[in-house]
């Protein structure tokens, strides 16, 4: 008998593009902007929406007030300083949602604790069970956070920590406020706290930031540690250099099931729909090169590159376009194109190229592609025209040559009209 398949440990995906994600310069958005992107959130699958801040404006307590009462199928969570005032509006806010969840902060590294709070480690405790029990008496689902919690002194953090399970916090998130940590120093906090802190049905959560460059690493390192749930933006959108990638946790557990045998609830198909809805919304273009949604993330130009991927794309490529949900469009034609690229494309537009007119051809798109930075389809129709009417041209030539020993000279142009007669259907 085949022994029980054992499902993968679920991953929660907590999105917080709509709080952290718009704190970031130049990303801010108005209310509709909001409703349309936490929609496209909910179409993704995010467990949960961070939608909003709900005491620091009109303005975003009216976003969360309306996301919390038309989104249904991702669960709805409002910020709120360990302050009960920040925690009343926040649960105020919420009260449309379904499911709601009041994520809290406190701040427990000595450099915050003296220099922005002005409180003691003592009274950092206290401030903590006190406002986490009164979250808990207007919400069923409490989130605590240590903020600044990596350069936090592990002790007293896991002691704080503590302190908010026991007033009614059932989920931790452990934030790299700074982008500080790497990801061996951030796997170890992640297991001494749970070692440590503990909670019936207690769940670790990482919040990365990337001023090293390490959000995604080091998340992925909370989970292997045994967080499980991430928090993260769409296009990695956030404070100073952003935040962890949603689109690239969830790539890098699709892709490596070996290394992270996790699930989470994302529609892959939906990644790059969100992404580019994101970069419309906030009139912030992705960068060509971004992992899993750049235009470039699934385009070759390297002529070596483009032959492998036209044989298997398996050669080059460790997923697909169509699983992010990207237009298959892999092959750019630039100067380190190869024939087989260029070959190629010409089939695709339907032109008959000989292939004793390839050397003549490729020459012609090299010289070309050394001024521009993309040949484009229309210059490769202009291309062959102009080679097909000076192939045309040195055979009048040479046939005028032998009839009258007078040959004339014809100077192709780039920009010849296409003949249907020479396109295939």
């Amino acid at each position: 008998m085949e022994a029980d398949v054992v499902p993968p440990e679920q991953v929660l995906v907590f999105d917080t593009t709509l709080r952290d994600g718009e704190q970031s310069p130049g990303c801010s958005m108005n209310t509709d902007e909001k409703l349309v992107i936490a929609h496209q959130l909910e179409r993704l699958g995010v467990d949960l929406i961070e939608a909003g801040f709900p005491i620091s404006s009109r303005g975003d307590f009216g976003a969360v007030q309306r996301i919390a009462s038309e989104i249904r199928g991702s669960r709805i969570a409002a910020l709120a300083r360990c302050v009960r005032n920040d925690i009343d509006v926040a649960a105020q806010a919420l009260k449309g949602a379904a499911r709601p969840r009041i994520h809290t902060f406190l701040a427990t590294s000595d450099i915050h604790l003296a220099f922005k709070l002005k409180l003691s480690r003592k009274d950092a405790l206290r401030t903590a069970r006190e406002c986490v029990a009164h979250a808990r008496s207007l919400c069923d689902d409490i989130e605590f956070s240590p903020e600044d919690a990596t350069r936090s002194d592990p002790d007293f953090l896991c002691e704080v920590l503590q302190a908010a399970v026991d007033s009614g916090a059932t989920t931790l998130n452990i934030p790299d406020t700074v982008g500080y940590t790497m990801p061996g120093e951030y796997s170890r906090l992640i297991h001494k706290i749970r070692q440590t802190v503990k909670g019936e049905n207690l769940v670790i959560s990482s919040h990365c930031h990337n001023d090293l460059g390490m959000a995604v690493a080091n998340s992925l390192a909370a989970v292997s540690a045994g967080a499980r749930q991430v928090e993260c933006t769409i296009n990695g959108i956030g404070e100073r250099a952003g935040n962890a990638a949603l689109e690239e946790l969830v790539m890098a557990m699709h892709v490596r099931p070996d290394v992270y045998p996790f699930a989470c609830a994302i529609d892959r198909t939906q990644l790059y729909a969100a992404s580019q809805m994101l970069s419309r919304t906030l009139g912030f273009s992705v960068q060509p090169n971004k992992a899993i949604v750049g235009r470039n993330a699934f385009a070759h130009e390297a002529g070596i590159h483009q032959h492998g991927v036209l044989s298997n794309p398996l050669c080059y490529e460790i997923m697909t376009p169509e699983s992010v949900g990207m237009p298959n469009e892999r092959i750019v034609l630039g100067k380190h194109s190869g024939r087989h690229a260029l070959m190629h494309r010409f089939t695709e537009l339907g032109l008959n190229v000989a292939f004793d007119e390839l050397d003549a051809l490729y020459a012609r798109f090299t010289h070309l592609a050394d001024r521009k930075k993309k040949v484009y389809d229309q210059d490769l129709i202009g291309l062959f025209w102009a080679e097909n009417h000076a192939t045309v041209t040195k055979r009048s030539q040479c046939i005028d040559a032998e009839t009258h020993g007078t040959p004339t000279t014809t100077t192709p142009t780039e920009n010849v009209s296409v003949s249907p007669s020479r396109l295939r259907h």
